[in-house]
């Protein structure tokens, strides 16, 4: 029986859009390695405001990113970043600290340039320990990371319900201005790829949405 193929379905999407549970689901479905870009850049934000660095001092970044060392643990099917040989928890990377800078730090090209040869190495690290395909999740995923992702998908919601979304999860999240700032930015902003399937998930149980993109995938298995 012939193998399928190697496939990277790219998620993009606001706060609380919906890209982590649905990225999470597909990767248990396929056996995809699965990447949480966000998580990256908020690691990165939480190690440089332990550092004293602010984000209006891009010249203290561009330094102190020089330093910086990038590897990856691989958690089940999870891409984990690691800076220094160590891996920022959880709970630093969801504080409130961290959620008021992370758009400001992402804003930055330096900073977007240090993470894109380690996000696109990702998928060469799937297929190295024999995972189906990766699905990588982020803001500008389809736009600049993997413009040619066999899937490019965008999630969007009412902003209401992503701030909900966020309340049940016991966090404090301004999404509508996160928002602002990801899409305003110069470098990489926030935008649905050309030719993405957008998909609105205000009103849509999780198992709506996966169905719809797992059905993309299993016919382009069929089909290959």
């Amino acid at each position: 029986m012939k193998k399928p193929p190697f496939l990277i379905v790219a998620i993009d999407g606001g706060a609380a859009s919906g890209k982590s549970s649905t990225a999470h689901a597909l990767s248990a479905r396929f056996n995809f390695l699965h990447a949480d870009t966000g998580s990256y850049y908020r690691a990165l934000t939480a190690e440089l405001l332990h550092r004293g660095v602010k984000p209006t001092d891009a010249q203290s970044v561009r330094a102190e990113l020089a330093d910086l060392k990038f590897d990856t643990q691989i958690i089940a099917r999870d891409a984990r970043l690691k800076i220094h040989g160590d891996r920022i928890s959880d709970a630093d990377i969801r504080s409130e600290a961290v959620n008021a800078a992370v758009s400001h730090f992402a804003a930055l090209p330096d900073l977007r340039a240090a993470l894109l040869a380690y996000q696109r190495g990702l998928a060469d690290l799937a297929r190295t320990h024999g995972f189906a395909g990766l699905v990588i999740e982020g803001r500008d995923i389809g736009t600049v990371i993997f413009p040619s992702a066999d899937f490019r998908i965008f999630l969007h919601a009412d902003p209401h319900e992503r701030v909900r979304r966020r309340e049940r999860e016991g966090q404090a999240d301004a999404v509508a201005e996160r928002d602002r700032l990801d899409s305003s930015r110069a470098s990489a902003p926030l935008t649905c790829p050309a030719g993405a399937v957008a998909i609105d998930s205000t009103h849509l149980p999780l198992i709506e949405v996966v169905e719809r993109i797992a059905r993309l995938i299993t016919v382009r298995r069929m089909e290959s």
